[in-house]
């Protein structure tokens, strides 16, 4: 090799280059520039409609009536503050949670960030790295790439110097290094990595809900307001202004002003609340998505353990294949022997793992000891299961699973005795066959056991406890052995049954041992993306978490992809949900977070839409009718912001543990629609009899305006009592207080005057507040009704705390 291909660039090289703009320049993390929040905030459908209706009010000279017109600022001030907030949480999680590639520079391994990589860098690759950059290899030891994310071929590639290697593989087994041959926007990773990590509800359910809402809506607000128009002129309303005024106040409460900004407030206030924990969401829609699951399919090594293992002992085995103690002449081998092999294994490992690293902690090589000169090599693998290095003149040595190298043996038995006590154990073996990346192994002579302690999380039990009490299963799905595994659920206090060897699998009964058990073992990459996809195909929503390379596959067809910080690089980017600390106690936040912006803004939704369908009924009626609109643009200003608007938001913010289920639109709209129907109605009937049904053109119905808005605030506010359910202390203050102000606006000279209001005939008053109140009990009725069709206990009253305890 060249020194460039072999030392990479010097200081100064790279310098040029980077002088040259030849430098590996991506995309924003989150996907989206502050331009692009900020247009996305301002340019909405609802600005839209809202910046109409507010230069037609204003062109009347009626500055009041234009009021609703503060929505639009506040509306696209508060997205923009919460999402710049949500991006600066991301984008510092982000930098913290990607992969820093390894490179060659002035003959030394530095690690630099990925936008410091230029053109014709050296990068060294080692098991679990992504592919950051296009290159071409330069060195390969065994080096074995996936494509599958690149070419669907789950199989894995052996690369040689000279062969392409591009962005968006990564490493299974092997070490080498590749020359960067594309950057920046040339290069796949740019793609990749504006895909991974992008800002955006594209996938929620919830927002694809809103949507189609919106889109009836927007297809409604048309017609409804040419009717208005042709049904006020008709009347012979002519002066223009009063024409306008009427439009604005039949249209601007038919539209839900709030409920976008305060989905995508929730959202943004979700991504802030779990990066305070070291939480990185690359898609926002996986808040939402894990509130969904119903299993969880999660890999025992560093997920239920530490994935850090400690060197506990050497077993070695006697000719019979009984484990030997120390003081006991076994067979030809000696414990004084095996320690050294295992320091020669560890010298000689170029990308030590979890084990090999216990290993070295416990057997490093003395200084000035020789190495042994290494022949060839086997590198570990998911799917083999076992290493192995062939040492001039000492044969070769092979560490990995008893009942791969010795199945069926009473040294795989003693194993897995062993094995089953909950620590970890490997197989230390010797052959004189040459080993490499193809061997079929033959003639293996087992000679002892490394075991190891792996730790169990602090955390993991009751993690796995709070799964249970949601509902959710969880499934340990792992490549050590299955009675090893078994042990370590059963130190949790899982009552998981009979651990499964996933060799035992076969295509017909595949379906139903995934279905029916809880715990596998010597489960293949391949084998642990079918089972997630058989979980799936039987109607279930499966999150996958893991820290391996042998996860990668299943971690993204998973529903939901949760890898743990420390893991394999491959891992942490095909993940949606990213836990930096290592924490698997973090995943019930992620699922109570979930459950929150889900469970609130259903609820939520339920006032934005009453109030839409309440609006159109009044709109219709008063069409049908052939009457004057009773209400002018403060109105239904000032309803929709005491009634509405500032108990939505607050509802939007307290924690809600109720699992989240498909059908929002079907469900808010079972009870919106009559609830709105009822309303609407309610104020229709008061205004016609307040009125007595003989209306004048050009006259003004202040005092018959005041008692039809009465009318609609009473039943509107049971409206929100119902939502709020089950109520607590800090919602019966939240349901009351816009009561109280109300009570002000209605009596107080002051603020009759700035609303144009009139409160002074109390027969008429008396009289909405009868008609309200026939509309509670109605409403009431319909809480009850639709509880009951949809089989939800009916809670009146519970102590909900206001802010999350967690």
């Amino acid at each position: 090799m060249s020194q460039t291909s072999s030392f990479g660039l010097s200081s100064e090289q790279v310098a040029q280059r980077r002088h040259d703009g030849q430098v590996n320049t991506l995309p924003p993390r989150t996907g989206k520039t502050v331009g692009d929040i900020i247009r996305s905030n301002v340019f909405t459908r609802i600005n839209a409609m809202l910046s109409v209706l507010f230069v037609m009010v204003m062109t009347t000279g009626s500055v009041i009536n234009a009021a609703f017109g503060l929505l639009i600022i506040v509306n696209s001030s508060i997205g923009i503050v919460q999402e710049l907030r949500a991006k600066r949480t991301l984008d510092s999680l982000s930098l913290i949670g990607e992969e820093k590639p390894r490179v060659w520079r002035d003959g030394e391994i530095v690690e630099v960030a990925q936008e410091d990589i230029v053109l014709d860098d050296v990068v060294a690759l080692r098991s679990g790295n992504q592919i950051a950059v296009d290159g071409e290899v330069v060195d390969s030891d065994g080096l074995s790439i996936d494509e599958s994310m690149l070419t669907g071929e789950s199989d894995a590639v052996r690369k040689q110097p000279g062969e392409d290697i591009l962005s968006g593989s990564f490493v299974v087994s092997g070490t080498g290094a590749y020359r960067v041959t594309k950057v920046g926007a040339d290069s796949y990773a740019a793609r990749l990595t504006a895909e991974a990590s992008r800002f955006t509800l594209a996938k929620s359910q919830l927002q694809s809900g809103i949507n189609t809402i919106l889109k009836y809506i927007t297809w409604v607000l048309v017609p409804v307001g040419v009717l208005i128009i042709y049904s006020q002129v008709s009347q012979g309303t002519s002066q223009w202004d009063q024409v306008i005024l009427k439009i604005s106040g039949a249209l601007v409460p038919m539209i839900p002003e709030g409920l976008v900004l305060i989905t995508s407030t929730a959202f943004a206030l979700g991504v802030i609340r779990l990066g305070q924990r070291q939480c990185l969401v690359q898609e926002l829609p996986a808040i939402e998505g894990l509130a969904r699951v119903d299993v969880v399919c999660a890999d025992k090594t560093g997920t239920l353990t530490e994935n850090r293992m400690v060197f506990e002992s050497i077993r070695l085995f006697d000719d019979d294949g009984a484990l030997a103690d120390s003081k006991t002449t076994a067979s030809k081998w000696n414990f004084a022997q095996l320690e050294e092999v295992l320091a020669q294994l560890g010298a000689a490992d170029q990308d030590p793992n979890s084990t090999m690293a216990a290993i070295i902690e416990a057997h490093a090589l003395d200084a000035g000891e020789q190495k042994w000169d290494v022949e060839s090599r086997h590198a570990f693998t998911s799917a083999t299961k076992w290493s192995g290095i062939t040492f001039a003149g000492q044969g070769s040595w092979l560490l990995g699973a008893a009942d791969v190298l010795a199945g069926g043996s009473a040294y795989a038995k003693n194993a897995e005795e062993l094995g089953a006590t909950g620590l970890r154990v490997v197989m230390l073996a010797h052959t004189d066959q040459v080993v490499d990346d193809d061997t079929e192994l033959s003639d293996v002579e087992p000679v002892g056991l490394v075991v190891f302690e792996q730790k169990v999380r602090p955390d993991a039990a009751e993690t796995l406890e709070y799964f249970a009490e949601q509902n959710v299963t969880v499934k340990v799905i792992s490549g050590d052995n299955a009675a090893s595994v078994g042990a370590v659920t059963r130190k949790l206090g899982v009552d998981s049954g009979q651990a499964v060897d996933a060799r035992t699998l076969t295509e017909e009964n595949f379906d139903s041992q995934v279905a029916d058990n809880l715990v596998f073992g010597r489960v293949t990459p391949d084998q642990k993306r079918s089972m997630v996809a058989s979980l799936q195909g039987a109607g279930h929503t499966v999150a996958m978490t893991g820290d391996g390379v042998n996860d990668v596959l299943a971690l993204k067809d998973a529903d939901i992809g949760v890898a743990m910080g420390s893991g394999a690089p491959a891992t942490r980017s095909v993940a949606k949900i990213v836990l930096l600390d290592d924490k698997f106690a973090t995943l019930p936040y992620v699922v109570a977070e979930g459950r929150r912006v889900i469970g609130n803004i259903e609820r939520v939704a339920n006032l934005f839409l009453t109030k839409t369908i309440y609006s159109a009924v009044l709109a219709m009626l008063v069409i049908i009718a052939a009457i004057p609109f009773p209400f002018q643009p403060i109105h239904v200003t000032i309803t929709g912001w005491f009634t509405i608007g500032v108990p939505a938001f607050v509802l939007s913010l307290p924690p809600n543990n109720q699992r989240a289920r498909d059908g929002f639109v079907r469900r808010v709209l079972w009870f919106a629609v009559p609830a709105g129907v009822v309303v609407g109605v309610s104020a229709f009937v008061s205004f016609w009899m307040a009125t007595g049904g003989d209306f004048v053109a050009g006259r003004s119905y202040v005092p018959e305006s005041t008692a039809a808005l009465l009318a609609l605030i009473i039943p509107s506010t049971w409206v929100l009592a119902c939502v709020a359910r089950p109520l607590s202390w800090w919602k019966s203050i939240l349901v009351v207080l816009p009561l109280l102000g109300y009570g002000v606006i209605f009596t107080w000279d002051f603020t009759q005057r700035i609303f144009m209001l009139d409160s002074s005939n109390s027969a008429m008053m008396l009289q909405a507040m009868v008609i309200g109140a026939i509309a509670v009990v109605l409403i009431e009725a319909l809480w009850w009704t639709v509880k009951r069709f949809q089989g939800e206990p009916a809670i009146l009253w519970r102590h909900d705390p206001l802010v999350s305890r967690h």
